[in-house]
Parts: structure tokens; C-alpha cells; sequence
């Protein structure tokens, strides 16, 4: 049933509202992480294919933007509905291709159809202001104005909700676009432009490339003086390549790049509550999260129990494939398993001890065991690298200012967690951590109606909540001649 399931994605490019072939022919293969094989082969689009995407959008751009903002409002609530009557059908192919459990990707699901409703309803809010100069001299009008077509570019690990939160705001603001999704994880992109498709989304509006090469799509349309905007959602190192080609033309970016979030503990936590968090800050998605709690900084006078919990959760958790009942499927590919075994071998070996796991598991697919390491010398890359895998490094600390100071110690400022019965702590280190998120005494972050984004190396601009469609809208100002008073 599952492999019917997966046969009946579309496999082609969906352009100008079409499924066709890439033009050269070539395809690239969709493997099952939890078995190394394939499940899938799908277009794999050149540079005909990205040209073609790139009019398509250009095209349909106009007509697009001047729907009424009610149209594109009950698309979206109609892509909702849709979405979440086929929650399972969604999280079979989230779990296949990318092998998180099916409880963790109906969860996903959950989330990312949220991005449709919630920027649904926010279309039809987009306002500007009309206000008296202050000098009395005539009048301010401002408006908002699509910023046009756009790039936007998903990572692997959660191939529904970190597209939805894209394709949403777009379309809520009235942009068209080219959807570059990664390239382990296609299907799930492919399904949901079907979705669209067959909700009466005009052509050209939503065009889908599926490639083996990110940067034959990326450096092709960033060179194109039509495109108007990029998004991405990956590592600092391919955010920074891309910012370099978006200054070329002057293109709208935002950036949603790595994380080494850190995980504050302090004396007067209440131990039960920050075990918990712990668990799911660290293993939603086996650790593969930007927002992932990287770094576990425990006050010394709880940190042996901290550690002893923690330990003892994570040894209970089951591990296999995704469609199995399991509580954490596989990372993603061999390479990603590799470089989570590298860290913690380089941390090992350089004085730290090994609590449990540490090692690969050796049959089919790419598993890897939850990992707990303490006695972590601080320069140690796994303090200082985004781990994105089961690991955890749980480091002592003395002091409130000594915790900040290793906390802020990272180029990095996407997420941070902190458990705290002190109001008044939590409140302070909200503004002293340099990060876009806080968790307050809980383990997730993520909501649709927040701004989910960070600072530093972690990128520019803000995705969810109502500040999201504002990153795909211009602000137009009119000077309006009229005096006030009396004549």
C-alpha cells in the first residue's frame, strides 16, 4: 500500500502549471533512509528546465497580483482543509523519504498545514497607514505590493512544514514562485504542488524543480534580473553564497540558516520539567533541527542527576524505521550519520566521557544511537558545530553570568531554551541570550503564529506570524498634495 502510495506522486517538474519531464531526460534518485534503497526517481531539471520555471513565474506574476486578497485567502483555507484530509497520506511519504516516526509526521503535518490557515487568514489583514504630514503639509499613504517573483529553497528535514511556510506567505501576498526542494526529500514537495494544483492554483503561480544540483537552480535564477526575492532554509555556509549572488541584483533574501542552540538548566528548575524538554528539544527529528538543543549547560549542583536522567530517558527511547512504532527513525544519509560519528569521536578523543551510545549502528540504513557525552573540553567542535544528530554534550557551569557567557559564545543565535522557577531570571536572560527564540521552561519553540528566525549567522528576516508575508511585500509611500486648515 505504501509503495502505491509513493508510486502516484507526480515525478515531473511542475511548470506553468504542467507536469513534464526534465528536458535532458536525467533522474534522481529518492532513497529510504531507514534502508539505503530507493524509493523514488524524479526529474532531475537542468538549465532549460530552470529558465522555463523562471518565465512561467515572471509571467503570471501581474494577473497574480492583482487577485483579491479574499481569493487567495480561500485557497489557502481550502489547501488546509486539504492538507489535513490527508494527514496520513502525508506523514507515509514524510516517513519513507526522510524516516522520522509517523507520530512525529502526522505532527509535522500538523504544523505545516497550519502555515496555510494561519497565513490564510493573515492575507486579508495586509494594510497600509494614511496619516497628516506632520507639518500639515498634505498627506502620507502608505501601501504593501508584492516584491514579485521568488526563489525559495527547502531543506530535507521537514520537507511539508518548512515549505508550507514558505509557499503560505507567498501566495498570501500575492508573489509567484520557483520551489527548489532538497533533493533527498522531494516527494513530499511534489505532493503538496499536486494539492495546490488541483485546488484551482492559477498556472505559473507555484512551479516546482526538483534537481541534484541546488546551485545549477540557484546561481541560474539568481542571475536573473526578474527574480525578486530568495528564501532559504539550510547551512550558514550555502546562506552565505547565496547572499553573495543576491547582492548582485539587489534580491530580497531571507535566511533561515544553521543553530547551535544552547539548553540552560539552572539549581532551581524543576528537574522533572527540564528533563522533559531536554528530550524533545534534542530528539524532535533525532536531533536533526535547526533549532535543536546542541549544547546542555546543567548548574554544577544538579548536573550529576540532570545527566543521570537524561541518560536514562534516552537509552528507553526505540529506535527503526519510521513506519515502524518507534520512538526516532534514522538520520538522514550516510554522510549526515558520518559526520555526527566524527564529533563525537573528536570529542571523545579529546577528554570527553561517553555516558551511552557512540556508536553507529551497524545493520541497514543509517541509524545512530542517542549519544551523551560530559567531561566535554571547551573547545571541543561538538560544543561548537551544529551537531544535527542524537548528541548531547552537557558542560557545568557556577553562575548566571558564566551560563550567558557560554551560551552567547557561538557565531551562531537561532534558538535557546531556559528552565527557571525564577520569574525574574527568565525575563532577564530573554534579553541577554543573542538569539530569535527563547524556550521558556518548554522544548519547543516552533508556532505558526510567531516569528520563527534568528540573529548572528543564523540569518536575516523572520518567517510564521504576522510578520512573515511582510518579507514577501513592498512598502509604496505616496506624497499626497493637500493642505490642512483653513484655505
Amino acid at each position: 500500500m505504501t509503495d502505491d502510495l509513493i508510486a502516484a506522486i507526480p515525478t515531473g517538474l511542475l511548470i506553468d502549471g504542467e507536469w513534464r519531464p526534465a528536458v535532458s531526460g536525467r533522474h534522481l534518485g529518492v532513497e529510504d533512509p531507514a534502508t539505503g534503497k530507493t524509493l523514488a526517481q524524479v526529474a532531475d531539471a537542468g538549465a532549460e528546465d530552470v529558465d522555463a520555471a523562471l518565465a512561467a513565474a515572471v509571467d503570471a506574476q501581474a494577473d497574480w497580483a492583482a487577485t483579491t486578497p479574499r481569493f487567495r485567502a480561500e485557497l489557502l483555507r481550502s489547501a488546509y482543509d486539504a492538507v489535513v484530509a490527508n494527514r496520513e497520506k502525508f506523514a507515509t511519504v514524510i516517513s519513507r523519504e526522510m524516516g522520522k516516526p509517523l507520530a512525529e509526521a502526522r505532527t509535522e503535518v500538523d504544523y505545516g498545514a497550519d502555515f496555510l490557515r494561519w497565513f490564510g487568514e493573515e492575507t486579508t489583514r495586509v494594510g497600509g497607514r494614511y496619516q497628516a504630514a506632520p507639518d500639515g503639509n498634505g498627506r502620507i499613504l502608505t501601501t504593501a505590493a508584492p516584491v514579485g517573483p521568488c526563489l525559495l529553497i527547502t531543506p530535507w528535514n521537514f520537507p511539508l512544514a518548512m515549505l508550507t511556510r514558505k509557499v503560505a506567505p507567498a501566495i498570501a501576498a500575492g508573489c509567484t514562485m520557483v520551489v527548489k526542494p532538497a533533493s533527498l526529500t522531494p516527494l513530499t514537495a511534489l505532493l503538496l504542488a499536486e494539492v495546490l494544483n488541483g485546488l484551482g492554483l492559477p498556472r505559473g503561480v507555484l512551479n516546482v524543480i526538483t534537481s541534484s544540483s541546488a546551485s545549477t537552480v540557484s546561481q541560474r535564477l539568481m542571475h536573473d534580473r526578474r527574480l525578486r526575492k530568495v528564501s532559504f532554509t539550510g547551512s550558514t555556509p550555502v546562506g552565505r553564497t547565496l547572499l553573495r549572488l543576491a547582492s548582485d541584483n539587489i534580491v530580497r533574501s531571507s535566511m533561515e540558516l544553521g543553530g547551535n542552540a544552547p539548553f540552560l538548566v539552572f539549581a532551581d528548575a524543576d528537574l522533572d520539567r527540564a528533563v522533559d524538554g531536554a528530550v524533545v528539544a534534542k530528539m524532535r527529528n533525532n536531533g536533526q533541527s535547526c533549532v535543536a538543543a546542541n549544547r546542555f549547560y546543567v548548574h554544577r549542583s544538579i548536573a550529576v542527576e540532570f545527566t543521570d536522567r537524561l541518560v536514562t530517558r534516552l537509552e528507553a527511547l526505540r529506535f527503526g524505521p519510521g513506519t515502524e512504532p518507534v520512538d526516532a527513525g534514522p538520520l538522514a544519509d550516510e554522510a549526515q550519520r558520518d559526520t555526527v560519528h566524527t564529533l563525537v569521536r573528536a570529542a571523545v578523543a579529546g577528554g570527553a566521557a561517553l555516558r551511552t551510545g557512540g556508536e553507529p549502528d551497524t545493520g541497514p540504513g543509517y541509524f545512530y544511537p542517542p549519544t551523551v557525552l560530559t567531561s566535554v573540553p571547551p573547545d571541543s567542535p561538538v560544543l561548537h558545530n551544529e551537531i544535527f544528530g542524537p548528541v548531547a554534550p552537557v558542560v557545568p557551569f557556577d553562575t548566571e553570568d558564566e551560563a550567558v557567557s557560554l551560551a552567547n559564545e557561538s557565531e551562531f543565535g537561532l534558538a535557546a531554551y531556559l528552565f527557571t522557577e525564577n520569574l525574574d531570571r527568565a525575563l532577564r536572560l530573554v534579553d541577554r541570550l543573542q538569539v530569535g527564540m527563547v524556550g521558556v521552561n518548554q522544548g519547543v519553540v516552533s508556532n505558526a503564529a510567531a516569528p520563527f528566525g534568528g540573529v548572528k549567522a543564523s540569518g536575516l528576516g523572520r518567517e510564521g506570524g504576522s510578520e512573515g508575508i511582510r518579507e514577501y511585500l513592498d512598502v509604496r509611500y505616496a506624497a499626497i498634495s493637500s493642505p490642512l486648515g483653513r484655505p
